[in-house]
């Protein structure tokens, strides 16, 4: 398991929910609905990109 792939998602977390407190407080919850969905597609965007990599071994390793 790649430890800085962990961090990199707390990271992304941690400021979206910032972001989302922040804007919720100001009044713009729309803002911040899209805020938690676009930190959302960041990260199922990595780790798709990772399930990718996991399947490619796999074919490497079975040869198919």
């Amino acid at each position: 398991m790649d430890v800085n792939l962990i961090f990199k998602i707390a990271a992304i977390g941690i400021i979206v929910a910032v972001l989302n407190q922040v804007l919720i407080r100001s009044g713009r919850e729309e803002q911040a609905m899209m805020t938690t969905l676009a930190g959302l597609i960041v990260v199922l965007m990595m780790i798709i990109q990772q399930i990718d990599s996991l399947f490619t071994a796999i074919k490497s390793i079975f040869g198919l």
